[in-house]
């Protein structure tokens, strides 16, 4: 499970980094408050990374997901885009837990 959502959350901290590039240019938003909140997004990604296999980091990466689809209200791509990325999460805990499954069999099987 780790390597699945690990590579998705490398994924969305490249998303996230560019999705700030865009927020940048709406007229609304300082740089400063673009900044904060994707950075904070980008760090929590990779933190993620090194915690995604106990249970409360799943949760974490959900509330990721969601707060990645609300930032479609700021640049629209990111409605489309967050929906691919939970999609993607959802695969990546679904069929990484079947992995560690057949993994933890096999290791079983051969001890």
């Amino acid at each position: 499970m780790r390597t699945l959502c690990s590579s998705t959350l490398i994924g969305e901290f490249f998303v996230i980094g560019f999705a700030g590039l865009v927020a940048m240019k709406h007229p609304d938003l300082s740089m400063g408050a673009v900044w904060t909140v994707c950075g904070i997004a980008m760090v929590l990604c990779v933190l993620l990374c090194g915690v995604v296999t106990r249970p409360w980091a799943v949760v974490v990466g959900w509330a990721l997901q969601i707060g990645l689809i609300a930032s479609g209200f700021v640049v629209g791509t990111m409605f489309v885009l967050g929906v691919i990325f939970a999609a993607l999460w959802w695969a990546s805990i679904h069929f990484g837990r079947k992995v560690d499954q057949i993994r933890a069999r096999h290791a079983t099987q051969a001890a």
